[in-house]
């Protein structure tokens, strides 16, 4: 493919060098290790913890959607393990190579669909689910067909149906409390207390605070049985796909719009709106590699993180040409928690499991709320708001489940009743905020 260069806009980064259908081309690992030492101010560093704590805050997610499907410890151990190592490798090499504070993770709502999706589907077909969307994200991004992929299923109504599949983990929040009363009132309070203080929440995350505080109440009040806690490796084991119509359908095909429409969409928005210009094909492209590799330890599709993105790349991180910085202290540390997931897990076996679904709800709480948000603040509000009805029913025809049905159902009624908002947009997800 021939080199193509465009002129720099308003003051941005010129636009990134395609070499190749894979990625673009970016400054190198040899001048960003060079300048590392003197870009890892208090800032940076501190910039890159809090966004671990963030994202090490989710995997509470990803144990209470294995809790939602009686899967083993161990497969959950092991699900969490990759899926935090090669994100933390993946966000170590763009950070590096692009000079850029880029943070690479999974996909959360996807956990939460998986999660209802293995309730009436065995995990080896939720794997070859998993390699359906690496192919699909791998072939979308070196083909350039991203935007004609998403363009006929409007934002709005995509995230009327993650909305949909959130809400019982926003629901969980309520349950917690007459399961674990004291416990619950306690964590709650604490994280409604620092969320009621910006200052300090910037720098102590509420769901973290939540966390710790929770274990302590738990543990005053005997329900916590710490001798069950052990460090191990999880056991590395290779899943053998099962590739259905029924994980195209409900699984590979909502994964694949979440990854590209949804979930890179956002980090492409913060990058730019920080005068970055973000590498979106190899975004794309290696978002498909990286859900092929976790498929096979059982790992879900991979993708680039907005908000932890916008923690790194946020001005409080130092100056712009440096807070890549901050990316590298967070890519270290995810891979190093990868290393302990086996210990994450075993919090199922030590703590009340009212416990982990509060604060996974919590977890969720931001990304509920922005979820809302999308759907229901601007264009095609009745599609969103049948893709959430039929998701929230839990519906299922011919084996399929709601999240698809959901999709084509929001669809189906803008095209049926929102034609004028279909008009009056060159692409239905065009406008749409990026956060």
């Amino acid at each position: 493919m021939a080199t193509v260069v465009t002129q720099p806009v308003s003051g941005r980064e010129p636009e990134p060098q395609v070499m190749g259908a894979f990625m673009e081309r970016g400054p190198g690992f040899s001048s960003s290790l060079r300048d590392l030492p003197k870009f890892l101010s208090l800032a940076a560093i501190g910039s890159g913890v809090v966004a671990w704590f963030f994202a090490a805050t989710k995997a509470l997610v990803i144990m209470a959607a294995g809790g939602q499907a009686k899967l083993s410890p161990e497969v959950v151990a092991l699900w969490i393990f990759i899926i935090y190592l090669t994100a933390g490798i993946a966000s170590l090499f763009f950070t590096l190579y692009y000079r850029q504070p880029i943070s690479v993770a999974w996909t959360i709502p996807g956990a939460i669909l998986i999660g209802e999706a293995l309730q009436h589907m065995n995990f080896n077909e939720a794997v070859g689910a998993y390699i359906m969307t690496g192919v699909l994200v791998l072939v979308l991004g070196m083909s350039g067909l991203v935007k004609w992929a998403i363009k006929w299923v409007p934002l709005p109504v995509m995230m009327g149906m993650v909305a949909g599949v959130l809400m019982p983990f926003g629901i969980s929040i309520v349950t917690a409390f007459p399961a674990i009363p004291a416990a619950a009132i306690v964590t709650f309070g604490v994280f409604i207390g620092l969320t009621l203080l910006p200052k300090v929440s910037a720098k102590l995350p509420p769901t973290l605070a939540a966390l710790v505080v929770g274990l302590v109440a738990v543990t005053a009040l005997g329900e916590a049985k710490w001798a069950k806690l052990a460090w191990h490796l999880p056991p590395i084991h290779l899943f053998a796909p099962t590739f259905s119509a029924n994980g195209f359908f409900e699984l590979a095909i909502p994964l694949t719009l979440m990854v590209i429409g949804v979930q890179n969409v956002q980090a492409i928005g913060v990058l730019l709106a920080e005068g970055y210009r973000p590498p979106v094909t190899a975004f794309t492209t290696w978002s498909g590699v990286g859900s092929l590799v976790n498929s096979l330890l059982g790992g879900h599709p991979m993708c680039i993180a907005g908000p932890t993105t916008a923690i790194l790349a946020d001005p409080g991180s130092g100056p712009k040409e440096g807070r890549y910085a901050s990316g590298v202290i967070n890519a270290i540390l995810w891979a190093v928690f990868a290393l302990f997931a086996a210990v994450a897990v075993s919090l199922t076996k030590v703590v009340p499991m009212g416990l982990i679904t509060l604060l996974g709800g919590l977890a969720m709480l931001g990304v509920l709320v922005s979820t809302f948000r999308e759907a229901f603040s601007g264009k095609f509000r009745l599609g969103a708001m049948f893709a959430f009805l039929i998701s929230v029913s839990n519906v299922t025809f011919f084996r399929v489940g709601a999240p698809f049905w959901a999709l084509v159902g929001g669809v189906v009624i803008s095209l049926l009743l929102e034609r004028a908002d279909f008009k009056q947009s060159a692409s239905p997800s065009q406008g749409v905020a990026l956060r």
